[in-house]
């Protein structure tokens, strides 16, 4: 296997702060790497020095000669004055122009943009908002096709209908992948080996990230075990220390080195296993809200219809229900939450909240609060304390730590926090308030996997109503009971399901009208355009079609059978690196061949 790129030895500071030290790694061809780490751990800094964009204090990186590296960073650029095509250009290092060539990447360029819902490619760059700016630097490294691709964040702005177009189109490509993502599916489906940045140092996982997260307690519970056997030693040997110095031979120097070698080791801590917090939420009644033929539009501006959200939209929303609200971006989502609690009016109809209802809302924006605070003092201005009912409380102190700020970062200024944990800090000032109603928007951008399990814990446990917008499909799932799915022109559906049964619901339905709109059958026309005439006789299938179809099922049975070999062996962390190229190079291969047949053969059971 051919190893594209190899870091050896890295270390990097910033300030006071080691991020990682002494770690290496490396990247072969085929491979699909997904980095994980705490939010402020170094996840960025680590990509930016593997693309280049940084320099390491300590180390080196090698990159294979001939080897094209794309990277999308967390926050890309482009001149302002450029308009989205010529950016593409601007940024594929070519020159737009009439050439052949460059008509042909104009027509990739455009193909990718609508995917990712950039139709006007005229448009300045410098009036897109952060998240199109994002998706037009994606489309960009896609279309340059490297060799290595380096994704920072690829799925933050994008909704879920382009989250799982790139899923699919990265699962299909043969390119070696490094990115780091908070979407667990999407990690599970496009990664074949996961590395951990945790306590400085680098773990590997020769798997998807359910075999991570089987081998990472393995790994965890070994720590704790090997901490539990140093304390032990450390204790008797802290009562030889501690004895006279004449007590002790001159020839023990090399015990007393020992020892505080075994007192790091012994003070060493690992991640504990977070509690489950439950918070006592204020008392909420019988009624919470009731939307009574709300309608509300925007106009579109530019000689484009009306921008419309709602028409006449009713719902009674019950007690503890806990509702996901997913769709396009545009459709309306987060208006709808404005809406709900006042910030913006209707245009006719009205919103009925019950007089228990107290909201915490978590917005898209981030909060606004004076930087120069420690983070400690930004939370004790909401409250000291939070009730956990029964008589106990927590104190804001005890309250970020579950958050994963210990007692030193709580000291920090909030204007040194990276981006993730002013979020985490942002959704702890919202339920310190103790609220029984809670409305989030976005929550899982910028948060870290563990973040996000500690508030998917939280939010099983609480004892009130949750409306959650998110692209997020593994949160969603684990949160959501039902959803408002917004279509757009004001079409709003409610789905009795989590996200993935709502997905597998519309491909059923997309099946079954394929399979009614059949060309073989009766309502079909000829090649002459010349619709046959209709007998009272149903169609049945021809001898070679009927050949066709139990060869359908047998290949079929064979591909499954096949795929099920494949994702068991890539989850089992005992193969080769060769074989997890050659398999993940088959995977997706394997998923097209296994579409294509099976919409056939439910073409075909419509006259076996």
């Amino acid at each position: 296997m051919k190893v594209y790129l190899q870091a050896t030895c890295l270390t990097k500071r910033v300030g006071d702060k080691t991020l990682f030290h002494d770690i290496s790694l490396g990247i072969g061809e085929g491979q699909r790497v997904g980095l994980i780490a705490q939010n402020g751990t170094g996840k960025t800094s680590l990509l930016n020095v593997l693309a280049g964009d940084d320099e390491p204090d300590v180390g080196e990186v090698i990159v294979r000669n001939g080897i094209r590296l794309g990277y999308l960073r967390q926050t890309p650029e482009f001149p302002g004055e450029m308009s989205v095509l010529d950016a593409c250009f601007w940024h594929a290092g070519q020159q737009r122009n009439d050439s052949e060539e460059a008509l042909a990447m104009e027509v990739q360029f455009k193909q990718i943009l609508d995917k990712l819902k950039i139709g006007d490619t005229s448009r300045r760059m410098s009036v897109l908002s952060g998240g199109q700016v994002k998706r037009v630097a994606l489309a960009n490294v896609l279309i340059q096709t490297p060799d290595l691709l380096i994704l920072d964040e690829p799925t933050n702005h994008l909704d879920l209908e382009m989250i799982e177009w790139l899923e699919g189109y990265l699962g299909r490509q043969c390119m070696t992948l490094l990115m780091v993502t908070h979407d667990r599916y999407f990690l599970d489906r496009v990664c074949n080996l996961i590395v951990e940045l945790d306590d400085e140092t680098l773990y590997t996982y020769r798997g998807n990230y359910a075999y991570y997260l089987e081998k990472r307690q393995e790994r965890i519970d070994n720590a704790r075990a090997e901490i539990a056997r140093a304390n032990n030693l450390y204790r008797t040997e802290l009562e030889w220390m501690r004895s006279t110095p004449q007590a002790r031979s001159h020839k023990a120097s090399y015990r007393e080195e020992a020892f505080y070698e075994l007192e790091k080791k012994a003070k060493r801590r690992v991640e504990e296993d977070k509690l489950r917090l439950q918070v006592n939420s204020t008392y909420i009644g019988s009624k919470i809200f009731e939307a009574e033929y709300v309608s509300k539009s925007f106009p579109a501006g530019d000689g484009r219809d009306e921008l419309v959200i709602l028409k006449d939209f009713y719902y009674n929303f019950s007690r503890y229900e806990k509702m996901g609200i997913v769709g396009n971006n545009g459709t309306g989502k987060s208006t709808f939450l404005k809406l709900l609690l006042g910030l913006v009016p209707p245009d006719s109809g009205r919103f009925v909240v019950g007089d228990t209802v107290k909201f915490g809302y978590f917005s898209q924006e981030t909060m606004k609060v004076d930087e120069s605070m420690k983070v400690i003092d930004a939370v004790r201005r909401v409250a000291e304390y939070v009730d956990l009912g029964g008589g106990r409380h927590l104190t804001a102190m005890q309250f970020l730590q579950h958050f994963m700020f210990s007692p030193l970062q709580q000291q920090n200024y909030i204007y040194k926090l990276s981006g993730g944990e002013r979020r985490r800090l942002q959704l702890c000032t919202v339920l310190m308030q103790n609220p029984n109603f809670l409305i989030l928007d976005e929550p899982t951008n910028d948060m870290d996997i563990v973040t996000l399990q500690i508030m998917e814990q939280y939010l099983q446990d609480f004892r009130g109503c949750v409306i959650i917008v998110s692209h997020d499909r593994y949160f969603m799932d684990k949160v959501v009971d039902h959803l408002l799915v917004f279509r757009g022109n004001g079409e709003v559906k409610d789905f009795p399901g989590n996200y993935t049964q709502f997905r597998e619901a519309e491909k059923r339905q997309a099946r079954e009208e394929a399979s009614k709109s059949n060309p073989s059958g009766s309502n079909a026309t000829t090649s002459t355009g010349i619709k046959p005439r209709l007998t009272d006789k149903p169609r049945r299938l021809t001898f070679k079609e009927r050949q066709e179809f139990e060869s359908l099922e047998r290949d079929i049975e064979a591909l499954e059978a096949e795929k099920s070999d494949i994702e068991t062996a890539l989850s089992s962390g005992t193969i080769s690196v060769e074989e997890i190229t050659t398999m993940s190079k088959r995977l997706p291969l394997l998923n097209e061949e296994l579409d294509e047949k099976s919409m056939r053969w439910l073409e075909l059971s419509e006259f076996a």
